[in-house]
């Protein structure tokens, strides 16, 4: 659909499961060159998603690293440049969660939640940003965030802390760099059918309650916000930068005041 990323270089971090493989699924089918980063999955696996997203049409390469290392990013992105000659898009997508009620959250439990989410992406983006000027390119990053940059979210308030941070590392890099024609954009997605939470959405009963604080009434799929970061990333959006993307189904539109309740 965008043939304009027709063999443009996207890293995808976290990209082995979720989001991150759906994006690298749907890049593939762009005919984009895609590095796959991941950290923990055995690479039987990965071969395997490898294999898929060159029999979609892309070309594909895999990355173990972590987000919140100094010298991962760095090597993600070098192996990049090795594999394909450039990169192009850079999409931040790793991140993780755990429910702890704030006053027994730990100082560990919120630096490695804050490390992953907020400065993994600074990491991503400050990687991209000097290999885009260095080569004078016109690149594009994609950070993912959530609604929960808007949402207060109890028991969950290093997650939120690090989106609403994501949000605002988006627009001011959007802010610092448009002169040189380099785009910051990001997606803030509502409820997901990912794996991080395919254990709460197995409970008809737990799924039902969130489904209720979404006015569309369903919980989207992964593909659903890959559709959303093609389009961020072509060149029919080249207008936006400094953007947070909302793809939630109404969430954020105060669902409680629905049917002229309130």
């Amino acid at each position: 659909m965008f043939t304009d990323l027709e063999g443009k270089a996207v890293i995808i971090t976290g990209a082995s499961t979720g989001i991150g493989k759906a994006c690298a699924q749907r890049f593939a089918k762009e005919k984009a060159k895609i590095t796959v980063n991941y950290r923990n999955e055995k690479g039987n696996e990965v071969e395997e998603l490898l294999q898929e997203l060159r029999d979609l049409g892309g070309e594909a390469i895999a990355v173990q690293g972590d987000v919140t290392k100094e010298e991962d990013i760095k090597n993600l992105v070098e192996r990049t440049v090795e594999s394909f000659g450039r990169l192009d898009i850079m999409i931040n997508n790793a991140g993780i969660e755990n429910e702890v009620p704030s006053h027994e959250l730990s100082l560990e439990d919120w630096n490695k939640v804050i490390s992953t989410n907020l400065t993994g992406q600074f990491l991503g983006c400050r990687e991209a940003i000097s290999y885009f000027l260095k080569n004078n390119i016109e690149g594009n990053i994609i950070n993912m965030s959530s609604v929960h940059e808007i949402i207060p979210w109890p028991h969950f308030v290093h997650y939120a802390a690090s989106k609403g941070g994501v949000k605002l590392m988006t627009q001011t890099l959007a802010m610092e760099y448009a002169p040189k024609k380099i785009r910051v954009n990001a997606i803030a997605p509502g409820a997901i059918n990912t794996p991080i939470n395919a254990e709460k959405f197995s409970d008809p009963g737990k799924k039902a309650d969130v489904e209720k604080l979404i006015p569309m009434g369903y919980i989207a799929e992964p593909d659903e916000i890959s559709s959303v970061a093609v389009w961020l990333a072509s060149k029919e959006s080249r207008y936006v930068t400094g953007h947070t993307l909302i793809a939630d189904g109404g969430m954020t539109l105060y669902p409680s005041f629905q049917a002229g309740r309130g």
